[in-house]
């Protein structure tokens, strides 16, 4: 049997940082995205879920 390809997330910065507490300016960091409309791809897991529900708000994300 051969192994399902894990899905890809595109992540991508739409807001600023300025006004959010430490916590979610560290997951951005975290996530490496610096500047806005910065797009990193990922694989799909349940740590990054955590991560993007934490700054849902900040960022937009995209099956790929």
């Amino acid at each position: 049997m051969a192994k399902a390809k894990a899905s890809q997330v595109k992540v991508t910065l739409k807001r600023s940082t300025i006004s959010c507490t430490a916590v979610q300016k560290g997951t951005v960091a975290a996530l490496g995205l610096k500047k806005i409309g910065q797009s990193k791809t990922f694989a799909d897991s349940a740590t990054l879920q955590g991560q993007l529900r934490v700054v849902s708000h900040l960022v937009e994300v995209e099956n790929v």
